[in-house]
């Protein structure tokens, strides 16, 4: 069976001083603390769309972005896939968008914050030394992960 496809991506930046960029995502789908990224567009490499979406979430021009693995989930008949990248490289000055308010806290502290659904899993792919996959599934009993 041929499945739909929806690519996306994600990018954790650190700023090298034990602080990550935190997205306060609000929308009726996703919400909750997150990492900026989203949609990858027709005729983009994946490289050039997390790149797009960190810009137009953050104000900020992300160089070098790595990829530390995949996460994704199947939605209805819709397997979302997303690409995690990780980074440390970046300019420009931090701004706001729709998609909620970005600002930088401590690993320590976002890791207290009401992340969103999935985010401990992604925040684990995102510190492995080693690329990782994590496919998550929604049941009656609730989400399962299998990582990988």
């Amino acid at each position: 069976m041929i499945e739909k496809v929806v690519f996306m991506n994600m990018c954790m930046i650190s700023d090298n001083k034990g602080n990550v960029l935190a997205l306060d995502k609000v929308g009726k789908n996703y919400s909750g603390t997150t990492f900026p990224g989203g949609h990858v567009e027709a005729g983009e490499t994946f490289i050039e769309s997390v790149i797009r979406e960190v810009f137009e979430e953050t104000g900020l021009t992300i160089k070098n972005p790595k990829l530390m693995g995949i996460y994704h989930w199947i939605s209805g008949d819709v397997r979302n896939v997303g690409f995690l990248y990780r980074t440390d490289e970046f300019e420009g000055k931090l701004i706001s968008s729709d998609e909620g308010r970005v600002y930088w806290i401590s690993e320590k502290d976002y890791l207290k914050k009401s992340l969103a659904p999935g985010m401990q899993h992604v925040w684990q792919i995102m510190h492995s030394d080693v690329p990782m996959e994590c496919l998550q599934t929604i049941t009656e009993e609730g989400i399962i992960a299998k990582i990988q």
